[in-house]
């Protein structure tokens, strides 16, 4: 079926994403990938390209367009290419509309023209090493200072962690438990007591720089507090629905990019004197694979409307997500097996596609987590 989700104007922004990759990631990616970060040079040349706040008012230096199919376009073309160590996605469209949403005039005109230019590099810690995808536990803590809080506590699985310049951290502000008395703190650059850890060795996202942050006695000022104080719980629910809507598009799009290869591998691989693709048990499984794209496809494309029109619930995000993550899984699973030994080299797409996606079900909360949503919503 032709999509229908997409004018000229976002067709044309997805060559401009091509050219991009082409000439300033692509290039320098395996090196990146055995460095276990990107330069920051890569970042900069994203904010020339216009690549960096789309969605954040021209006045501070974005582009001045709230519509997420841009978004949706630049994961895409990232996702097919097979580069996710440069993480834009994470900088523009959860980071970024906590920034434009909570922060105050003089926040805003402090961070967000460095924010386009990829001056400032953002990450936000939530993760903790006992609580995961439980934000109800977090035990971080700021206390009030008078002018300014006092930050204690550690967070890990931080992606951008060794890059940041900026790091909203999600801290408790009273010691009242569960979802009451969270607060989100920007924590800037070579403030005293930031510290960063190890850069993470992953399975996969190599290049991706993830890291521990620890926070000892470090003094936050007033100034750097995001939205009001003890409402982070009700600002992180709020924002959740299009970071877990973004990971859908990355994973659909990786999906059938999976598919795209596979068919064609197929066709020109022989075995027993003949093409795979002559084989009735591999049209088989490239039909299923076909298919399930298209029927997720379907849905996700109706996702990213309801959410250009403020309309998509957090249900209908999480059925997305856990659904488009898991269907990339399985897929990057089955093509593998169809590539048979060279699908476990690293040198075949699919092989890199495999390790880097399965991360998808995990971050922006477990599938597990999405389906909680999902039943609550129905059964109470």
């Amino acid at each position: 079926m032709q999509r229908e989700l997409y004018t000229e104007e976002h067709e044309a922004f997805r060559e401009t994403v091509k050219a991009f990759l082409a000439k300033e990631v692509l290039p320098h990616y395996d090196r990146w990938e055995q460095a276990g970060i990107v330069d920051r040079d890569a970042w900069r040349a994203a904010g020339r390209q216009g690549l960096l706040g789309m969605a954040v008012p021209e006045e501070y230096g974005g582009g001045g367009t709230p519509d997420f199919r841009f978004a949706a376009v630049l994961a895409e073309e990232f996702t097919r290419a097979g580069v996710s160590g440069l993480a834009l996605g994470l900088h523009n469209d959860i980071i970024g509309p906590y920034l434009t949403s909570l922060g105050t005039e003089e926040q805003k005109r402090r961070w967000l023209p460095g924010f386009c230019t990829g001056e400032l590099v953002t990450a936000i810690a939530m993760t903790e090493p006992g609580t995961g995808s439980d934000l109800q536990g977090i035990r971080t803590s700021a206390v009030d200072r008078g002018d300014h809080y006092l930050l204690n506590g550690s967070k890990t699985f931080i992606s951008n962690g060794i890059l940041s310049d900026l790091v909203v951290v999600v801290a408790r502000t009273t010691p009242e438990g569960g979802a009451h008395g969270l607060s989100l703190l920007v924590v800037e650059r070579g403030t005293a007591g930031f510290e960063r850890g190890r850069n993470l060795d992953k399975i996969g996202q190599k290049s991706q720089d993830t890291a521990e942050l620890f926070f000892t006695d470090v003094r936050v000022p007033k100034e750097n507090l995001l939205g009001e104080e003890n409402q982070g719980f009700l600002y992180l629910m709020r924002n959740l629905a299009q970071e877990r809507l973004a990971i859908a598009v990355a994973a659909i799009a990786g999906a059938e990019h999976l598919v795209e290869l596979t068919t064609a591998y197929v066709k020109q691989r022989t075995a027993f004197g003949r093409p795979l693709a002559k084989l009735q048990h591999i049209r088989f499984e490239i039909a299923e694979l076909a298919t399930e794209c298209a029927v997720t496809r379907t849905f996700v494309d109706r996702c990213v409307t309801e959410h250009n029109r403020y309309a998509l619930t957090p249900v209908d995000a999480s059925m997305a997500k856990w659904w488009a993550t898991e269907l990339q899984k399985r897929t990057a699973d089955r093509c593998l097996q169809l590539h048979g030994g060279y699908g476990y080299m690293s040198e075949f797409p699919v092989a890199r596609a495999f390790t880097d996606g399965r991360i998808q079900t995990i971050y922006g909360g477990t599938t597990e987590i999405m389906k909680e949503i999902i039943g609550r919503s129905l059964l109470g």
